[in-house]
């Protein structure tokens, strides 16, 4: 005996979802209409929970932007060309290999057959799929333009991926230099400048007098030695404490109003965070979202939670009767640009138009924003690199050359 999940209509017509215990379908259907249903769906049930142990088993795994939209855009393209979903989604989920996002696509297809919508059986899992990604798809079911939608879906996909990978691309060479930096520091201080200390002392004899900035330095290198789990702890388990505090909501209201008054920084963030409002607010605007659910998924989706609340508030002032570029308009954060442009927009009734020219115009500025950036910073942490260890040289040099001179 076997278990099987079946949909079926009762004497009412009413659509009825349950669990039947069978040798095989035939017997599961026999059993169905001996009870009065009609049988629309009969499917045997998986085996000890085999979803769930692959869920165990790819615990803390994520699924890569790259993956996500291939699996959009053969989606796209299977329903333009009237394939059926539950037969587009099982074979999508042949096609992956990532075996976590293949998961994931079972349960969803597992849904989809039983009756679900494609919108509600993505958003249960929402570890894969976006809030953004989800709205778009059930708006998308609404309007019967699914395959229309998850062709932009996969365009802001792109675009969204692209910019991220430019700023980490831009910031990864000066990472690694002050990982050198730091590295080289503590190299110096711990073992280098205890024996040329030592050797100072021993020329000079225990009277000899140090400049301050070797006294510095020997103090310095002595409570490296002597409490380096101090250090450990601070540098291990600082960047934790931070991640957990900026995961409550005191801490990423703070981390965020802090990183919009970091100079340079602060004009990236912002013409990132326009982009994607622009790019994600168009989409939704083009799926036929109303302006207010449009409002609220986009400032979810923009990251930083100061721009989110300038989106909320607005949201308000759209309840209230007014138009979107209004309290933009008067926002600290959002340039007149976007503002004059959204006007026309509603104006002229393109609304979607005209800001997928606004997120290409601020993604072009990320750009050439993140290129100069670079250009800057590459040079900065050489000299501060050659600052560090220049300071340590000439704190044991100038003394050792002191004493050389007087004996």
């Amino acid at each position: 005996m076997g278990s099987f999940t079946y949909t079926a209509r009762n004497g009412s017509g009413q659509l009825v979802r349950g669990t039947v215990s069978a040798g095989d379908k035939s017997g599961a259907s026999k059993t169905l209409v001996s009870q009065g249903l009609r049988p629309i769906l009969i499917k045997a049930e998986m085996k000890s929970n085999s979803l769930d142990k692959i869920s165990i088993l790819s615990l803390g795994k994520k699924v890569k932007t790259k993956d996500l939209v291939i699996f959009t855009r053969q989606l796209s393209t299977m329903i333009n060309a009237g394939v059926p979903m539950v037969r587009s989604l099982a074979t999508l989920q042949a096609q992956t290999d990532n075996k976590y996002f293949k998961s994931r696509l079972a349960q969803v297809a597992k849904k989809v057959e039983s009756g679900v919508s494609l919108g509600d059986a993505l958003g249960d899992h929402p570890d894969v799929f976006s809030n953004v990604y989800v709205n778009m798809v059930r708006a998308g079911e609404a309007g019967g333009i699914l395959d229309d939608i998850l062709k932009k879906l996969a365009l802001q996909q792109e675009k969204d991926a692209a910019i991220r990978a430019k700023v980490k691309s831009a910031s990864t060479y000066p990472a690694v230099l002050f990982g050198i930096t730091i590295i080289a520091f503590f190299a110096l201080t711990m073992f280098v400048v205890p024996k040329i200390g030592a050797m100072i002392i021993n020329l000079g004899g225990p009277d000899a007098v140090l400049p301050i900035q070797t006294k510095i330095m020997l103090a310095v290198s002595e409570f490296m030695r002597n409490q380096w789990y101090i250090l450990l702890a601070v540098f291990i388990g600082g960047p934790i404490a931070l991640a957990r505090w900026r995961k409550t909501e005191k801490g990423r209201q703070k981390f965020d109003a802090f990183l919009l008054k970091v100079p340079i920084i602060k004009v990236i963030i912002a013409k990132v965070a326009i982009a994607r409002f622009s790019r994600i607010f168009a989409s939704l605007m083009a799926a036929g979202v109303t302006v207010l659910e449009a409002i609220d998924v986009t400032a979810k989706a923009i990251g930083n939670y100061v721009i989110e609340q300038e989106l909320v508030n607005a949201a308000r002032e759209v309840r209230a009767g007014k138009q979107l570029s209004e309290p933009l308009s008067e926002s600290k954060l959002f340039p007149p640009i976007v503002s004059q442009m959204l006007a026309v927009g509603e104006e002229t009734g393109q609304t979607d138009t005209i800001l997928v020219k606004v997120a290409d115009f601020y993604e072009e500025e990320v750009d050439s924003l993140v290129g100069s950036l670079s250009s800057i910073i590459e040079p900065l942490m050489i000299v501060v690199m050659g600052g560090m260890v220049g300071l340590i040289a000439a704190s044991v040099i100038g003394p050792i050359s002191s004493l050389t001179q007087n004996l």
